[in-house]
């Protein structure tokens, strides 16, 4: 497994539309090798919970979700980074994969959530998302599955959904600040 660079925004490939992967491929020794190598990318990074494949430079409608988002706890205006970096350090933690995702409902109940991305290094700012998702996808073996999550996994998935279809949270987000304003902001506190 080998640790792929992540692609920062300007990148043309982050405003791109993925393409499918055929789900006879799937369990191709590449596709395979892809999302092992995704899923070594998304445990080496110390703060991060989802990554798509166009953020390691592959236009392939894959995205990993990391299993922490059912226990890591979000406040609505912040992320406690420290906790949870050290939430993050003492976990070895398996991914969902999602390939070929579509996201089949989401709840009309919307809320103004934290959120950074990967391929937007160091920005934060507030988005609004759904409460609640429904997708609908292939997993790493071909098995076609729906999952319905609320809270950081609804806004989890909603968010590397978007990387697939070439969509960045800052397209759509208010009060983005860079890491040190928040940080300064914190500490004036």
């Amino acid at each position: 497994m080998a640790i792929l660079p992540v692609l920062q925004e300007p990148d043309k490939t982050l405003r791109s539309r993925a393409k499918e992967v055929p789900p006879e491929e799937i369990k191709s020794e590449k596709i395979q090798k892809l999302i092992a190598d995704m899923s070594a990318t998304l445990r080496s990074i110390e703060i991060g919970i989802g990554l798509a494949a166009p953020q390691v430079g592959q236009s392939l409608a894959i995205f990993l979700i990391s299993e922490e988002v059912l226990i890591t706890k979000r406040d609505r205006e912040k992320i406690d980074r420290e906790e949870y970096k050290k939430s993050k350090a003492s976990q070895n933690w398996k991914h969902f994969v999602f390939i070929n995702p579509k996201i089949i409902r989401v709840s009309e109940d919307k809320e103004l959530v934290p959120e950074g991305c990967l391929s937007v290094d160091n920005i934060f700012g507030q988005i609004k998302r759904s409460k609640r998702a429904v997708i609908e996808a292939f997993n790493e073996n071909g098995k076609k599955f729906r999952k319905s999550a609320s809270g950081l996994f609804a806004q989890a998935m909603q968010h590397e959904t978007d990387h697939l279809n070439g969509i960045l949270f800052i397209d759509t987000a208010i009060n983005l600040k860079t890491l040190e304003e928040l940080e300064k902001e914190e500490a004036s506190k």
